[in-house]
Formats: structure tokens, C-alpha cells, sequence
């Protein structure tokens, strides 16, 4: 206990004191306590720059895209796997949807690159076929879409391993039970299955409503240079340029400082929402 302990209060809590340079006008040849105190200045600069209000606004909309169609899925695809009858039937599809998930963001994008980019398959099938080329990973419009199937490929497969166990801990007695009082498989997902789940999901929904405006530095920052930053510049990003780029760190702190305490805030509303509807909810 005592390793994780420490581990949580260095790399974590100790780490949370250089927010403090987001107060201050931050040069690193000072340190971080002989640097001049500036009080708001950068925060003031931050919602008044333009740029970071577009980042703001790519980042929810990939969030609320994620929300909408990534979320959903692995619990689809648990209850699927769970409906497997055959043991290494489901071992099997579980082991290749899990393999995605273990590969980094630089193979991800470079596959992507090779299926959908201007030399693809996609476009290579297309020039065959005698029909114009499509340009899907340099085209702006189509690159939120793209960012949230490539989570989906990604990770939902992993996403599963929680909702499986929730559907182990079912009594199968209940969908016996509910088969001979003549409950159909809709019947028997609504009554039994969605209450076994319903705790988890909730559960999982307010952890990645804590998390909602990190939607993947590494994955936008591959591709940022292929659409532009008007379709890819994120929040994560904006500090990444910057701070680590333009030297800004306070700037770039402030903006890091804004996206933790939204994420906090919504963590807070969604966790009352759950316990006001009756759910246990991530805290009491």
C-alpha cells in the first residue's frame, strides 16, 4: 500500500503545485517560486485569445461525437460476446478485439494512412475501378468522424472487459426464470441484463465525463499537420504548442489548469445527477 500510496502523492498531488505557474510570468532560468507573480493575466490572455476558443471548440465536439457513438459500443459488444454459446468462439473474437488496443497511436494513424490516404487501398480500389480518388485523411471536414472510428477500432474491444464482468456476476437462474414466464430476448435485456449493468455504466460515464476534454493528444497531434489546426487543434495540443513549443508555460499552464477544473466540475454535477436518480454514483 505504502509504494502506491507514495506514488499517488509525488507523481500526482505534488505535481498539482506547478499549476502554480500558471499565476505567474514563468521563466525556467527563475524556477518556479523566484518567478514574478502576475495574479490572472493569464487566464485574462486565454479567454481572450481566439485560438484557444476554437480548441475549446473542436475538443467538444470530439467529446460529445465520442460520448455518442464510442461509448455505447463496448457495451453492445459485451452483450454480444456474452450471448456467445461457445466458449472458444468468444475467447477468440475477445482476442482479436482486444489487439487493437495494444497497439500505439503512431501504428493506428499510419494504418489509417495506408487504407484512407491519397495512396490507399480505398483510393488504389477506386483508380481501378475508374472512379475519382476521395481524400477522407487530409480532408478537414471529415476528420472528426475519422478520430472517433479510430477510438472505436481502437479501444473498444478493451472497453468490454468491465461490462463482461458485470454480465458474469448475472445469476443465470433470472433469464431461465424469465424464459418460463415467457420473457422474449428484449424482455429478458431490459429486466435483467440493463439492471445488472445499469451501476457500471453509470459508473463509467461519470470516470469518462471527468475525463471528457482529453479526447487524445498523441492521435491529434499525428494528424494535425495533415488537416490543419483548424479541424485538430484540441485543448491538450493548444498547451502543447504552447507551452513545450512557444515557451509560454504559464499561458499553456492556465489552459491545463481550466481543462482540469471543467473536467472536476462535471465530475461533481454528474456524480449529484446519479445519487438524485438513485444511483450509487463514484463518491458519497
Amino acid at each position: 500500500m505504502l509504494p502506491g500510496l507514495a506514488y499517488f502523492l509525488l507523481f500526482h498531488y505534488g505535481a498539482m503545485a506547478g499549476n502554480v505557474i500558471a499565476f505567474k510570468d514563468y521563466v525556467p532560468f527563475d524556477g518556479l517560486w523566484a518567478s514574478q507573480w502576475i495574479g490572472l493575466e493569464n487566464f485574462q490572455r486565454m479567454f481572450e485569445d481566439a485560438d484557444f476558443w476554437a480548441s475549446v471548440v473542436n475538443t467538444l465536439w470530439i467529446a460529445l461525437l465520442q460520448l455518442t457513438f464510442y461509448f455505447p459500443v463496448p457495451l453492445a459488444l459485451a452483450m454480444l460476446l456474452h450471448g456467445l454459446t461457445r466458449d472458444s468462439v468468444r475467447r477468440f473474437v475477445q482476442s482479436v478485439a482486444y489487439l487493437p488496443h495494444f497497439l500505439s497511436w503512431v501504428i493506428v494513424v499510419a494504418l489509417f494512412q495506408q487504407l484512407l490516404g491519397d495512396t490507399g487501398l480505398l483510393n488504389s480500389a477506386l483508380g481501378d475501378a475508374g472512379l475519382h480518388s476521395v481524400d477522407i485523411i487530409g480532408n478537414p471536414d471529415a476528420f472528426k468522424p475519422l478520430v472517433v472510428a479510430q477510438v472505436i477500432w481502437k479501444d473498444a474491444g478493451w472497453g468490454t472487459i468491465i461490462f463482461l464482468a458485470a454480465l458474469a456476476q448475472v445469476d443465470e437462474q433470472q433469464y431461465e426464470a424469465a424464459a418460463i414466464d415467457g420473457a422474449g430476448p428484449w424482455r429478458r435485456f431490459w429486466h435483467v441484463t440493463l439492471p445488472a449493468v445499469r451501476p457500471i455504466v453509470v459508473l463509467l460515464l461519470i470516470m469518462r465525463l471527468g475525463d471528457v476534454l482529453s479526447v487524445g493528444f498523441e492521435q491529434m497531434l499525428l494528424q494535425r499537420p495533415a488537416v490543419g489546426p483548424e479541424a485538430a487543434e484540441i485543448i491538450d495540443t493548444f498547451v502543447y504548442y504552447k507551452g513545450i513549443i512557444g515557451g509560454d508555460f504559464g499561458f499553456a499552464a492556465a489552459a491545463g489548469l481550466f481543462k482540469g477544473l471543467v473536467g472536476a466540475a462535471l465530475v461533481y454535477t454528474a456524480n449529484k445527477i446519479a445519487h438524485r436518480l438513485g444511483e450509487q454514483g463514484v463518491y458519497r
